[in-house]
């Protein structure tokens, strides 16, 4: 059976990219990448505009450098396998002044170490948390499930088939993470979530 998402996106796509000049491209990465909720890949750019994905990346490495080059308040991110754009971190401050809203409720000390744990010792389990915390952490569990950091991977196969759990994706949109291979190491980590990384 096929997947209607994938067929609205080949029908979508155009099937012979039509003559468009380098700028007409990278406006037009642009133009998808702004519009897009979520971080888009460059497989689906290159599907919707019926391009090669190597003229698709070149397309973003431009706009990125054009972002940099011209000083601008956003940038183009890499984050979990797609683009995005974001603002500068560097204007959060103001940019939260003027949009007169209150910092995103931020995770608790416990929830915190508990999402650390299992961070870098995914896929783990309750009890295997419970060995290197000390202390119980359901409710910490319960509560990066509900933010949806962290997701269930499985049952482990030993004694009981404990529930796993890992890393979600949008943990990496919340980090700014492309992928796990990038995670700093756990004490900068630690420094990166108890100085004030917002979660909403």
């Amino acid at each position: 059976m096929e997947d209607p998402v994938s067929e609205n996106v080949e029908s979508a796509a155009v099937a012979k990219a039509p003559a468009r000049t380098p700028g007409e491209l990278v406006a037009l990465v642009e133009a998808l990448i702004f519009v897009s909720e979520e971080p888009i890949g460059t497989k689906l750019l290159a599907d919707i505009l019926g391009e090669e994905k190597g003229a698709i990346q070149a397309a973003v490495e431009q706009l990125s450098a054009e972002y940099v080059e011209r000083s601008s308040g956003l940038q183009i991110r890499e984050i979990a396998g797609g683009y995005q754009i974001a603002t500068r971190p560097e204007f959060h401050e103001e940019i939260r002044a003027f949009l007169k809203t209150r910092p995103s409720a931020k995770l608790s000390l416990a929830s915190l170490e508990t999402l650390a744990v299992i961070a870098y010792k995914q896929p783990v389990t309750v009890p295997e948390i419970l060995d290197i915390r000390g202390v119980q952490s359901a409710t910490s569990i319960k509560t990066l499930l509900d933010k949806r950091l962290v997701v269930a991977k499985g049952r482990k196969e030993a004694v009981g088939r404990p529930m796993q759990y890992g890393t979600s994706k949008e943990f990496l949109l919340q980090f700014g993470l492309k992928d796990l291979s990038e995670l700093p190491s756990i004490e900068d980590f630690e420094d990166l979530v108890s100085s004030g990384s917002e979660l909403a």
